[in-house]
């Protein structure tokens, strides 16, 4: 081939700035860019292998070789794939391989930031000049008598092409650095990239400083290969000593073997793992395989709770792993790093495109040849086979779950507590996921066992039944009056029942503050599950609509029929409508709502209680930033209930034009506050000089 000297076909001189500036936001991409090219050409020359087109030498080791120069400025990317010949150097260099230059940077000049484009069109090559003045290209394809080509280009749209003088099948690409990125001539700054992008590319990578000094390893000689080059045969003849034996005789036993050990050229050690762990079957992996990968991966020792291994070749090529991390939720954020590799290259960590974003609170890989990367494969083009991925990989991870907790529900109990944010997050952003495992979700009761959703059901159903029971040894002659008698009153109750039959499960939210509640509900052998994760609340909504037949109530909305004497609302009406007045005085509050009941554990002389609906429109507004603004407007404000039976409250009934009621009435509707929510730092100052003002009038 005579010398060739010509403009790259690109019709414009501003294809070098965009490169250099604008395609990638990692000017240290441009090693994924080139490895991967030469992985690509290793690729197709043992396809040729296969298909009988070309024959492998016997001592044929794929490798791609990085020798950095920082003395001389230069780093040489090495394959030996299938090379070009000078018409493939025209074809795929010279003249780019995509239609229509003026259309390409007309539509990518003003948001080349923005799109990544270099690789949809096979640009990968021109990355190097992201940071070289000046790139050399020495190849040599595997077809028969083929000229091996050299070819340069300083940067700008002119190049040079001529025969060269490389005598072995594949390519050499020669960066000559430019001022600014002379760190990627450094070997440990490129091992540190090559790490970040190539660990798993399914090529062995070798690293290492051009013209450095040859080091050295001595191992058992019976461990040399051909390939080593030996430097020198080391040999340690055996140890003898003396030994008397029990008859007085002498005789020399050997202590130690003799050994032959050999000093070598030390071997290259690839900085990539060509077979990791998600191309494996997961029969084929030990449980300390996936650790052992999570720790290398993730640098984080501690150890996973459990992983999915992603396994899919139809309808579409899907492998992976994710891992559930253990999380100490006081001090860690809980954010988890999913990364995405296609055949084995990596793209970049937390696509939300392809993850669920719920996932993306997990540790893990996922690597789908399949997907429709944009050029500089960073980023996806949004269509239904990313959606499609994306449901696949949900799917998954609920199998995972829910086969759990049916076949090892003792383990998936022990690993709730950790897992449960992922759940309730992938529920509140899946409606899919929240259907999967809607019978999966755990709740952990008063006595910290777990119950799951219809097992919760049951409890409540068993609990009523057991009422029901009671109520029917007890009222014998009521139902058989009421059976005589139709009246509008029956027809009005049946309405009222019918307008809400769904099945309350109650739930505590802080187990210390919610104690005095607690201990009336386990006084009527009643249950709650405890919600104490701030996702609760949105979390339980969402069950709710999914769930018509139940509904949350916590254990402080209202007091349950089962805590209360059987007495009608006109027996209690004279005393409610006295201390009702009494209270407003004392508290200075004519808005203060004021129920009384007749509990049967007359110790407690009162509590608060806060309808379920006013309480979230409580926490919606706290959550939203206003927390200033006045619940009662939502329906929202509380009640003081106050216990008829408690002598306290019988003491301000009797005695309410005393000097001392006002005390008594403030003291006790903060002891019913503090039972439901902590006291304003004002209202715990009052509270505790009143405390001591009520010892003191005790102590006269």
């Amino acid at each position: 081939m005579s010398n060739k000297h010509g403009n790259l076909s690109i019709n414009s001189d501003n294809i070098f700035p965009i490169i250099k500036k604008w395609l990638y936001s990692d000017h240290d991409i441009f090693y994924r860019e080139l490895i991967s090219n030469g992985c690509d050409a290793i690729t197709k020359l043992k396809k040729l292998d296969l298909m009988g087109e070309y024959e492998l030498p016997d001592d044929y080791e794929p490798k791609i070789q990085i020798l950095v120069n920082p003395e001389e400025k230069t780093l040489k990317i090495i394959d030996n794939g299938l090379g070009m010949t000078a018409d493939e150097v025209e074809e795929y260099i010279n003249q780019i391989a995509f239609s229509g230059a003026s259309d390409f940077l007309e539509k990518y000049k003003d948001k080349a930031s923005e799109e990544q484009i270099i690789g949809h069109f096979g640009l990968g090559f021109y990355s190097a000049f992201m940071v070289a003045d000046e790139v050399h290209i020495d190849s040599l394809s595997w077809q028969k008598d083929a000229v091996p080509v050299h070819w340069t280009c300083d940067g700008g749209t002119e190049f040079d092409m001529s025969d060269g003088t490389k005598d072995t099948v594949g390519t050499q690409i020669t960066l000559f650095l430019n001022e600014d990125c002379l760190e990627f001539a450094n070997e440990y700054r490129a091992k540190e990239v090559i790490e970040k992008y190539c660990s798993f590319m399914p090529t062995a990578i070798y690293l290492s400083k051009e013209n450095a000094e040859e080091e050295y390893e001595t191992i058992p000689a019976d461990e040399v290969t051909e390939k080593d080059k030996v430097i020198e045969t080391i040999v340690e003849e055996a140890k003898f000593e003396e030994k008397e034996n029990e008859d007085g005789t002498k005789e020399q036993v050997e202590v130690s073997p003799r050994t032959e050990k050999a000093k070598i050229v030390k071997r290259p050690v690839a900085l990539n793992d060509t077979h990791p762990l998600w191309t494996k079957h997961p029969n084929d992996c030990t449980d300390e395989e996936y650790k052992t990968f999570y720790r290398k991966v993730f640098q984080d020792y501690k150890e996973p709770l459990f992983w999915i291994h992603l396994n899919m070749d139809y309808p579409f090529n899907l492998k992976g792993i994710l891992y559930f991390p253990k999380i100490n939720t006081e001090y860690d954020s809980i954010e988890g790093t999913i990364k995405l590799y296609n055949n084995q290259v990596f793209i970049a960590d937390n696509i939300k495109e392809v993850i669920p974003e719920f996932l993306m609170l997990l540790k893990g890989v996922i690597d789908c040849p399949d997907l429709p990367l944009n050029v500089s494969r960073s980023a996806l083009q949004n269509d239904g086979f990313v959606q499609k991925i994306s449901d696949y990989i949900t799917k998954k991870v609920a199998d995972k779950l829910s086969g759990m907790c049916k076949t090892d529900k003792e383990s998936y109990e022990k690993y709730w507590d950790d897992i449960s944010p992922f759940i309730k997050f992938g529920c509140l952003k899946d409606e899919k996921f929240c259907d999967k495992m809607n019978d999966y979700i755990l709740f952990k009761n008063l006595d910290d066992k777990y119950l799951t959703l219809p097992e919760c059901l049951k409890v409540e159903e068993n609990a009523d039944a057991a009422k029901d029971a009671d109520s029917d040894s007890d009222d014998t002659a009521k139902n058989a009056e009421a059976e005589n008698t139709v009246s509008d009153e029956d027809t009005d109750s049946d309405n009222a029942e019918e307008k809400d039959t769904r099945k309350p499960i109650y739930y505590v939210t802080d187990v210390q503050q919610q104690g005095q509640y607690i201990n009336m509900f386990r006084e009527q052998e009643m249950d709650a599950v405890i919600l104490d994760h701030n996702i609760d609340t949105s979390f339980i909504s969402q069950l709710e609509r999914r769930n018509e037949k139940i509904k949350f109530v916590r254990i402080d909305a209202d007091l349950t029929d089962s805590m209360k004497e059987d007495v009608s609302e006109e027996d209690l009406k004279e005393t409610k409508d006295a201390l009702t007045e009494t209270f407003r005085k004392a508290l200075n509050n004519e808005n203060l709502k004021v129920n009384v009941e007749k509990l049967k554990n007359a110790e407690i002389s009162s509590v608060i209680t806060l309808s379920e609906e006013g309480r979230r429109m409580q926490d919606m507004m706290k959550m939203y930033g206003m927390a200033g603004m006045d619940p009662s407007m939502f329906g929202g404000d509380q009640t003081l209930i106050l216990n008829a039976n408690n002598a306290l409250v019988q003491y301000i009934l009797e005695h309410k034009d005393s000097e001392h009621v006002p005390v008594f009435c403030e003291q006790l509707y903060d002891l019913a506050l503090l039972s439901n929510h902590p006291l304003t730092p004002d209202a715990m100052s009052k509270f505790v000089a009143r405390s001591n003002q009520i010892m003191l009038l005790l102590a006269k």
